[in-house]
This record gives structure tokens, sequence and C-alpha cells, in this order.
């Protein structure tokens, strides 16, 4: 397809406000038409968003205030969705490009686009600059609230991962001329295009940074957490994505920029206590570059384009981050780098690290109470100790690796709190005993316990004790037969100990024998009117009268009701013919099933049984050798010189045994309901 530009009139959609007038509108841009239509309508705004369907490209410029156009720019793909899901799955995703001031856009594709959606926000710029803190020693941070974050858009909570191990870096792809003040517009505005926009839970980005050097603070969850954000698909958890506002393919961003992304890193990384020249091996989550679970190679400081298929952070910026993770190694020193803990309670649990310059240092492991059940220290630049937890009782211990007050301590913990005792998930199923069919308990505890389970009558009264043994933490089920105990309504009262604590589980049971001894004759009958097997018995036993429905069911449908009336108590038997109001049914299998209601509630049996009318076909194979082929399982006669023999076969091939060489016999096949193969001669 020839590249084309068209100039779309985007209407004014209802916008949704966040700070200060941030707006967004959006609408599906035509693709065919008019190419040379001038826009009139369109609203103001200062950042681009496009989202395309096609396997082909978008790119577009815009026209300012003072009308003039800007130069071409690829509406690069991001997609980087993460654990965010977007509310245009199979849409490619641009980046939110800044665009100062503007009043007209247009469009060319490139390739194949079968659809196009602009998003247009307009993010004014405060007149007061934002105020800067820090936390926890970082650089200082313009934060959300700083920076003007809506906190009202946000989708979902944040999640959160069990370490940072690498720091991504991105650029924005937007202009390179923005001033100072509109940096926390610009943010602004992605925020918003990410987030109603994309349709991400937030902005995609953990921090960001201006030329200026300014840094702010991202998604919302607390800097120094480790917040999954959207940045890079596949290597989101795990990683802090930092993007650098502006373009920077060609022009590298100004130093005061590198020296903040530096900074930050170098903070982060060292909250993370990562070594910005390090590198790691870390498994894909899956994009279309790597596919999940493939192993790839990373340095601790990378560049998104490491991770998928992108230019990102663009060619002079990519070409500056070994340097940067120089100066961030370099920054903030001493540092204490991969703290590593092996082993576990009941065994030696090894502590090792790695300081960035020879000091001396301590490790020390404290109980629930604070209390030091285990300390070694040394001095160098490696931290090897072991704690000998052998004999530790069973809990959650913490553990610190310190190197004096210029480095930032490691912490942790190993073990595990004790769980309180509890019985969870407590039920009976089913929740009527009857004869041939006992009831399941189930059960979970949450600690280890001794459980008794007793029985009781309706007032209360135990009766036995079922069991009591000692049972670890987990799902438990057992078995209750009602052996011996007599129809009536009881419960079974669940009791778990754990010596300090005891907890409680009661849980209702009937016992009900009212219905008893189904049973249907023969198992596969043949209604076909031949007069082997043409119809099934039904029969059943009632301890007391009850009111009874019988019915033919298959796969839960009922094909055929056979009763629906009061009956008294003793031996009960119907028949059934294979037919219906519809006529007679089809061949396969069914269940014969009795309900039976009496004052001690209601109890339901079933026993399956095969409707077969087709007779067995039953081919020879050696007249000679007495080789035959069954077409189902059936019983074989042979009838030799008077005398008929018998021999049940499977379906398949077979060789009928037989004693003597029988020329001249006649051979037929009977299956289970009855049916007659053709019978074959041998002469």
């Amino acid at each position: 397809m020839k590249p084309f530009a068209a100039a779309v009139i985007l209407l004014l959609a209802q916008p949704a406000v966040a700070h200060a007038g941030v707006s967004l509108v959006a609408r599906d841009v035509p693709l065919h038409g008019d190419r040379a239509l001038m826009s009139t309508g369109t609203p103001r705004f200062d950042l681009v968003g496009v989202h395309w369907r096609g396997t082909g490209n978008v790119s577009f410029r815009t026209r300012s205030f003072a009308g003039r156009w800007s130069a071409w720019h690829a509406a690069a793909p991001e997609a980087e969705d993460g654990p965010d899901r977007p509310a245009q799955p199979g849409w490619r995703i641009g980046n939110p490009y800044w665009t100062g001031a503007s009043a007209a856009i247009q469009y060319r594709t490139h390739g194949r686009v079968t659809r196009l959606r602009a998003f247009l926000v307009w993010s004014p710029v405060d007149a007061l600059p934002p105020r800067r803190l820090s936390i926890a020693g970082s650089p200082a941070l313009i934060t959300r609230a700083g920076w003007g974050a809506d906190e009202s858009i946000r989708r979902a909570p944040p999640q959160f991962a069990a370490s940072v191990n690498n720091a991504i870096v991105h650029h924005t792809a937007g202009t390179n001329s923005y001033s100072k003040s509109q940096s926390a517009a610009i943010v602004r505005g992605i925020e918003v295009y990410h987030v109603k926009g994309n349709g991400w839970n937030d902005i995609g980005y953990n921090a960001l940074v201006d030329k200026y050097g300014q840094v702010f603070e991202g998604r919302y969850g607390g800097m120094d957490k480790n917040v999954v954000g959207a940045h890079a698909e596949g290597f989101n958890t795990g990683s802090f994505g930092v993007a650098v506002l502006g373009t920077y393919g060609s022009a590298a961003p100004p130093a005061i920029a590198q020296t903040a992304l530096a900074s930050l890193i170098a903070w982060r990384l060292d909250v993370a206590h990562v070594d910005p020249l390090s590198t790691l091996m870390v498994s894909s989550g899956g994009n279309p570059r790597f596919a999940a679970g493939t192993p790839v190679f990373l340095r601790a400081v990378s560049g998104h384009r490491d991770t998928g298929f992108t230019t990102c952070p663009g060619d002079a910026l990519y070409a500056r981050l070994a340097a940067i993770a120089s100066r961030a190694a370099s920054t903030g020193l001493p540092k204490l780098y991969a703290p590593t803990v092996r082993g576990h309670l009941g065994a030696p649990i090894e502590f090792s690290a790695r300081l960035s310059a020879s000091g001396p240092w301590t490790v020390t492991v404290t109980d629930a109470n604070g209390a030091t059940v285990g300390s070694g220290s040394g001095s160098g630049t490696a931290v090897d100790w072991a704690w000998d937890a052998t004999n530790a009782q069973p809990g959650r211990y913490a553990w610190t690796i310190s190197a004096g007050s210029d480095v930032r301590p490691a912490t942790g913990f190993v073990g595990a709190a004790p769980v309180p005792l509890a019985l969870r998930g407590a039920a009976v199923k089913p929740g009527i005993v009857s004869t041939g069919q006992p009831a399941t308990i189930f059960y979970t505890l949450t600690a280890p316990a001794t459980v008794t389970a007793t029985l009781r009558d309706a007032t209360g009264r135990q009766l036995a004790t079922l069991f009591s043994d000692r049972r670890s933490a987990g799902a438990r089920t057992f078995t209750f037969a009602a052996d011996g105990v007599a129809d009536g309504r009881y419960s079974i009262v669940l009791t778990a100990t754990d010596g300090t604590k005891t907890v409680n589980a009661t849980l209702p049971v009937t016992v009900d024998r009212t219905l008893s001894q189904l049973a249907a004759s023969p198992g596969a009958f043949s209604p076909n009117g031949d007069g082997r097997r043409d119809a099934l018995a039904v029969r059943y036993r009632l301890a007391r009268p009850a009111h009874v429905r019988v019915e033919m069911q298959q796969a839960s449908r009922v094909v055929a009701p056979l009763d629906d009336t009061d009956r008294a108590a003793g031996a009960q038997e119907l028949e059934w013919n294979g037919t219906t109001a519809a006529g007679p049914v089809r061949d396969g299998t069914y269940a014969a099933v009795v309900t039976a209601t009496s004052e001690l509630g209601t109890t339901t049996h079933r026993v399956l049984v095969r409707v077969d009318t087709q007779r067995p076909v039953l081919r020879a194979v050696s007249f000679a050798r007495r080789t035959f082929r069954l077409s189902e399982a059936a019983t074989v006669e042979l009838t030799w010189r008077r005398k008929t023999y018998r021999r049940a076969f499977r379906r398949g091939a077979f060789t009928f045994p037989l004693r003597g060489a029988a020329r001249a016999y006649t051979v037929h096949a009977i299956d289970a309901a009855g049916n007659v193969s053709r019978t074959l001669r041998a002469r």
C-alpha cells in the first residue's frame, strides 16, 4: 500500500479531567475519502498517542497554533502491557508523543493498516513549579502529588515483585523542545494516555527523568518498593523502568539529565543491593521477540531494546548506558551487593554478600521477640557466615547484614511465622448417609494438631468417637459409613488442638436407609421385540413408607418418568420396555434413578443400564482354524456333532478352542443384551 497523508477532524469527546484541566479526546480515523482535507475542528492538544490494527506502521505530524507543521514522527508501538491488560486487545499501541500546544494533525500509513484511532491529550502547564523531596537517601524526587497524578483513574492496586534485579532505560519518544515548566504536564499527559487510552492500570514507568535533571515518581506503590510496571513486555516483573522525556536517537540527553539518571539508578539499585555493573539471566515472560521461558542475558542497566523489538531508548542514549552504569556504580559508595541466604531451619543457614570496599561486617539473626539468636562478624569484601539453625524452633527469624553506618544494610527473613491453628473448609458430602452411600468429611488444618471426630445425636449427646489422631497441616478427609448407627439426624463434631489452642467445627449429617437394594436387570437389554431381554426390571426396597419418584435418565436428562407416588414399606418392582411418549429410545447408557422422600429427608440412588438393540456381527477369518472376528464382546456358541460349546470373547479376532478337527459346525454370537448374530456354517 502506498503511504498517504490525511488530515482528520477529531470531534471533541467529553473530557476526562485529571489535574488542571487534563483531558483526552479519542476518535477512529477514517482511512479513505479526501486526503487533502484540512482540519478546522480539531481540539487543542499537546500530546498524541496512536493505536492501529494491521501489520503496517503509522506516522504523523502536527501543526502548532502559529501554523507551523512539525516533521513526520513514527508512532512507534509501545505494547508493554505487562501485568496490565489493554482496553483494546489486538491493537498496536503508539508511544505518548509530546508535541507542544497544537491545533491540527495529519497521518500517514505504511503497509497494511486496517484501522486507526487517535488519542489527543491536553495537559496544561502549571504556574507553580512542583515541590521536590527525598526519600531514604534518594535523589530529589517530584512525587506523584507533586506532578499532579490523578489517583482517581488508577484501575487496580499495584503489584509487587519479590525483588528488583535490574533497571531498564527508555525514552518517551516525544519532542526534546520542551521547557522545564512543561515536564510535569508531559508526565500527566502520559499518565492519562496510558490509563484512559491504553487501558493500563496506571502510568507504565516506575520513574521518569526530564532533560533538566528533574526526577518524577512513576507508577503508584512507592519508589523504594518492588512495584511491577508496564514498560517492557515480558520483563516487567523484577525490573525498575525509568524513561527519559524526549527522543534520543541522534542526540544524547544533556549532561544534567544523564547525571540525574545515573543518580536515580545508583539509589534504586542500592536499595535492591544490585551492582550496576553486574549481569544477569532473566527468563522472559513472553513477547514477540522472546517466547515465554526464554533465558535472556541482560546487564543490570539495560535498554528497552535489549528486551524486545524496539529502538528505544534511541541510539544516542543506548550508547551511553555503559557509562551511566559505571557512574551509578561509583555513586554513593560504599555499597553492599548480592545478599544471599541458603538453607533452612533445622540445618545450617549460610549468609553471603559482597562489599564494594573492604571493611568490617556483621550478620545478626533475631527471633520474633527481637532477641538475638545468632551473630557473626568478619572483615573484607566478602561476607560469609553460617548460622547453626539445627535446633532452632519453628518460626520466622529476621536477619541483617550490616557493614557500618555508611553502607545500606540488607535485611530479610528466614523460616515462617507460626500459623494460628484453624479448621477451614469443613464440609460433609453428601449430607445424607444411605445404604452403600457413605459420606466424606473434608477439612483443612492450618497447623499440625490432634484432631478428634465425635458423633452426636440431635440433642448434642456424644454417641461415639470416630477417631482421634495427630494430623499435619493441610487438607484432610475421612469417610463415615454409619455402620451400626440407626436412621436419624446427627452431627459430626471436629475438634483440633495444638496444646495451646482448640478449634471446633460441627457438621450436620442424616442417616437415612429408607431406600436400599436398588437393582436393574438385565444390566443390558434389547427392547426390539425379539423375545430376548425386551424389558428392564427395576427393583428396590423401602424401610418405611415414602413418596417415590422413579425416572430413566440419560446425561442427567429425564427421558422416561416411570413412577411418582406414595409407596408402602417393603420390596418394590416396576418394568420399563425401553419406550417413551415419543417412541423407543436410542441405544446407549441410561440410569434408573429412584428418589425416596420420608420424614428423614430425601435420598436418591441410581444404577446404570445399557440399551442395545443391534445384534453383534460375527465374521469368519478361517473356518478350518476356527478363527473369527467379533464387532463387540459376546458369548460365542459353536455346535458340532449335536453338542454345543460356549466361550466368552472380547471384541476383535479370536480362535475358538476345541479338541478335534471340527469341519462341519455352526457358530453364532449372543451379546449381553441377548441379541443374536447371524449363524455361520462350516462345511
